[in-house]
């Protein structure tokens, strides 16, 4: 009988039965958490990677294997607990003995090492897997019998016996294009990489700030005008009355250039020419805007916030960019718009958006009061920016290294806060 057990030998019982619930949990965890793009490229050379492919192929049964082993222990550990108490202190221990046992339970069996498996699932799962496999052949008479049953009270409630696999997530088709050996770790992974966040990328994030966009204002003198058209290194350029916000079109710089060479273009023959302006909202994502710019055979969207007013131009080559990397035929912004430097330096470009500095750099710049860095740096001073100032923002230190000739911030040193621990 049980109650002539010693209670010592009574106690390293019910310690290994914590250890064993701790395995069932632990290994549910693990085995639910692998990645199955990982899973499948390591099952080619890793035996319990393989085991752990093939339960996981038929999750019912690896479940119920699990829940089986893991309720029968706990239902054992229970009883013994109850006759340890009882030895100990009568029939008034077994609320003491049923109050330990659920907080040994709960910290041993259940969250540390569930926390531990979903940490390193592949270090638990692997292993489990040896474990796990034998026993599902030993025990499949009950696993079957328990699933029989379950899957018919399913049936009862309207739930079909098989649902479809759940669609592949980005993280994990992520890791398929990483570990993927036919495409080129320099260029095609970061292509397709990049295409898979763009759902996940706002046009704020990209997009030419409202105070930085480059128009033709009709009232200005036909002189000034012509100079502006002549001289500009833009195809497109919005067209407007006294300012930004009072855009009437797009005009494409091909459609004038005969007209200009033979001076015969002037202000009514260019209204004549713009194309309806494209107005897009600043909280699409790229992806979404992309399918527009083909569907609509667009190449140029002004950017508009929530109340309908102007805040940015955005174009197509802005979103390629975030695909295959930068490229412009801009004069004065050749090259990538953030410079690593050594020492925790980095040179970014006045017009570049905060939100894509904090998404690329993983920073935590702040980005209520202010579109870019030009606009979070003045925004601070309060003041006209100067060369050589620097400011300390969020414990980014930045110092102004250029400015324009109508100060604005072209150029900036930034220095993160370094990291501790």
């Amino acid at each position: 009988m049980l109650e002539d057990i010693s209670t010592s030998t009574l106690l390293i019982a019910i310690g290994i039965l914590l250890f064993l619930s701790a395995f069932f949990s632990s290994s549910e965890t693990a085995l639910m958490a692998l990645n199955r793009i990982k899973l499948k490229n390591d099952s080619r050379h890793k035996k319990g990677a393989f085991l752990a492919k093939k339960l996981l192929e038929k999750p019912d049964r690896l479940i119920g294997l699990i829940l089986i082993g893991n309720n029968f222990i706990n239902i054992a550990a229970t009883a013994l607990t109850t006759i340890v108490a009882i030895k100990i202190a009568g029939d008034k221990g077994v609320a003491y003995g049923t109050a330990i046992l659920t907080f040994a339970i709960l910290i041993f069996s259940e969250v540390t090492p569930k926390t531990y498996a979903a940490l390193h699932p592949e270090k638990i799962g692997y292993v489990a897997a040896f474990i796990l496999t034998p026993m599902l052949k030993v025990l499949y008479p009950v696993v079957w019998s328990t699933n029989l049953v379950t899957n018919g009270l399913l049936r009862l409630l309207g739930v079909p016996k098989s649902i479809a696999q759940e669609a592949l997530s980005r993280e994990e088709l992520k890791t398929l294009v990483i570990e993927n050996d036919l495409i080129n770790p320099d260029v095609h992974q970061k292509m397709m990489i990049n295409v898979m966040d763009l759902d996940h990328i706002k046009i704020e994030d990209v997009m030419v700030p409202r105070n930085e966009i480059q128009g033709i204002n009709l009232n200005d003198d036909w002189a000034v005008i012509e100079k502006q058209l002549v001289n500009t290194y833009l195809t497109r350029l919005p067209v407007f009355v006294d300012n930004i916000d009072q855009v009437i079109g797009i005009l494409h710089i091909r459609t004038i250039l005969t007209m200009l060479k033979n001076q015969t273009l002037n202000g009514d023959k260019l209204k004549r020419i713009l194309r309806k302006p494209y107005f897009v909202p600043e909280s699409a994502s790229l992806s979404a805007q992309l399918r527009e710019f083909q569907n609509k055979e667009r190449r140029m969207g002004l950017v508009v916030d929530e109340y309908g007013d102007l805040v940015g131009l955005v174009t197509l080559d802005d979103i390629l960019e975030e695909i295959v990397g930068k490229f412009t035929s801009e004069p004065g912004d050749r090259g990538l718009k953030i410079i690593k430097q050594d020492d925790n330096q980095y040179i970014v470009k006045g017009r570049i958006a905060v939100r894509s500095l904090n998404r690329r750099l993983q920073w935590n710049l702040p980005t209520e009061e202010a579109t870019t860095i030009n606009g979070l740096i003045t925004e601070h001073l309060q003041d006209l920016p100067t060369k050589d100032l620097a400011v300390t923002i969020n414990g980014f230190h930045m110092t102004i290294l250029e400015i324009t000739a109508d100060n604005i911030i072209s150029k900036v040193l930034i220095e993160p806060p370094t990291k501790t621990g």
